[in-house]
């Protein structure tokens, strides 16, 4: 069977046709991670029904782990940021204030700003928790958590860091950084996740992103009260004064026990004792 003619559809040259080369070089693609199988296009039930299956122990993983570690307050940012640069070091004073505050830290789980933000909690002896994504050139975890999960999948991953989170800082990044902040702005704008504070931190960086933002607005492209959702600062104080303004007292948190583990399930190493 040919296929039916079409004037108007762009026509297809020799150099750009699928050929039997490119079928078998999409399929070597694709065993050498079963993964990225995942978003290749429809696939045999029994193949999505493997997949469901890999998404649930990913979430059943997480959720294990994560039930005993307390209020949290999620950072974002690169993995890329070397040790003593100014937005290293500004993460690592964050994670330390949040800890003081009796906030878990999550991060990622990574180096670069998530082992700073990991790294300021565990010092000033905080929580300090890692939720690591496996990859291909597989991302190393860093040694400032005290509970780490590492996911299969990245929407996974996404939904845990937020989960479990009062309060998110978004440090200096790339694409994947973006991705986190657009996520959690879109749930707050859509009513799927409470009004939780958004602290960008690194003014300098993220100068030209607020001014889109604002754009987006004059454009009619979101609400005139969005920008409202981000408070833009570099000061550590001023961004903890805004998360007690907006978390702690809005959502009237309180330190409370941690709950226990139940040794049927075999939680209790699991629990850490409350700080």
């Amino acid at each position: 069977m040919t296929a039916p003619e079409c004037p108007d559809c762009p026509q297809v040259t020799p150099e750009h046709g699928v050929d039997q080369k490119a079928i078998d070089d999409q399929l070597r693609y694709e065993l050498e991670l079963s993964d990225r199988s995942f978003l290749s296009g429809p696939r045999s039930r029994i193949a999505d029904l493997a997949t469901l299956v890999k998404v649930s122990l990913d979430f059943i993983r997480a959720f294990r782990v994560l039930h005993f570690v307390g209020p949290c307050v999620t950072i974002f940012g690169s993995a890329r940021t070397p040790e003593s640069t100014t937005y290293y070091e500004m993460a690592r004073g964050m994670g330390a204030r949040l800890a003081k505050m009796g906030f878990t830290v999550m991060t990622g789980g990574g180096p670069g700003i998530m082992e700073a933000g990991n790294r300021g909690a565990f010092e000033s002896g905080g929580r300090s928790v890692g939720v690591n994504i496996q990859l291909p050139f597989e991302q190393k975890g860093n040694p400032y958590v005290d509970r780490e999960v590492t996911m299969r999948y990245f929407f996974t991953r996404k939904v845990v860091l937020i989960k479990y989170s009062y309060a998110f800082i978004v440090m200096p990044g790339g694409a994947g950084t973006l991705d986190e902040m657009f996520e959690t702005m879109t749930l707050i704008q859509t009513g799927k996740l409470r009004n939780f504070p958004i602290v960008l931190m690194g003014k300098e960086y993220w100068a030209p992103l607020m001014e889109m933002i604002y754009r987006m607005v004059d454009e009619g492209m979101i609400s005139p009260e969005d920008p409202d959702l981000i408070f833009f600062t570099d000061d550590i104080e001023d961004a903890a004064a805004h998360i007690q303004r907006h978390a702690v007292r809005q959502f009237a948190l309180r330190r409370k026990q941690i709950p226990k583990g139940m040794t049927v399930l075999g939680e209790k190493s699991l629990v850490r004792k409350p700080i």
